[in-house]
């Protein structure tokens, strides 16, 4: 909890803590009262039966109380939500291709990998789209997800704070290799990034040259 590699972890994780906390607090209360009223009004104590009509404070009081719990659930994550939904004018636009059973990413300067690098502390927007069938693209440690649909395209965005690698996962079912559908991003200092994008493209162009000229 609270911990990962990206801007949103703690706004996800305040939202999850705050409604777990909300649900546990709801449990031990009603099951207190559950045990309470079992023993203060067994049949023992109260062998004739009393009828309640209805009391209006209760009811008021039942029906604010969790509609005032819910509002502030969808407020909580509407924050975070519209945080998600707010690229960075600056933000590196990275294209990704969701097929059965793999990811493609490619970076501005034509590069194609099917690893995801990443410099860290820069937005960086992922440009989804399926080949194929609905996918998801997933990353656990980062705290976001977004649906790949064909024929649609969508979006997402975060900022990797920390160096190192992590899971990307498809998290919709997309036929009989979905759960070997993983891959990593790798979470760079942007100088060895800015290294790493140069060198890569002159060895994708060199490959590209000797497949033009050696004849099939």
């Amino acid at each position: 909890m609270f911990s990962g590699g990206s801007n949103f972890i703690k706004d996800v994780d305040g939202v999850f803590l705050f409604i777990l906390a909300v649900s546990v607090l709801l449990l031990v209360l009603i099951t207190f009262l559950m045990i309470l009223f079992v023993i203060k009004y067994n049949r023992k104590k109260h062998p004739t039966p009393k009828n309640i009509h209805g009391n209006i404070p209760l009811e008021i009081l039942w029906t604010v109380i969790p509609t005032i719990l819910v509002l502030g659930m969808f407020y909580y994550g509407w924050v975070g939500y519209t945080k998600m939904q707010d690229v960075p004018k600056d933000a590196m636009v990275i294209h990704v291709v969701a097929r059965m059973w793999d990811w493609d990413f490619t970076y501005p300067n034509g590069v194609k990998t099917d690893t995801l690098y990443v410099p860290v502390n820069k937005a960086i927007k992922t440009e989804l789209e399926s080949a194929d069938v609905n996918h998801s693209f997933y990353i656990p440690a980062f705290r976001v997800k977004k649906d790949v649909i064909p024929n649609k395209k969508n979006y997402m965005w975060f900022i990797a704070d920390q160096v190192g690698s992590y899971d990307i996962a498809c998290a919709e079912y997309c036929g009989l290799k979905h759960s070997y559908m993983y891959t990593k991003v790798v979470v760079m200092p942007e100088m060895d990034f800015d290294n790493w994008l140069i060198a890569t493209a002159k060895i994708q162009q060199n490959t590209d040259s000797i497949k033009t000229v050696v004849p099939k």
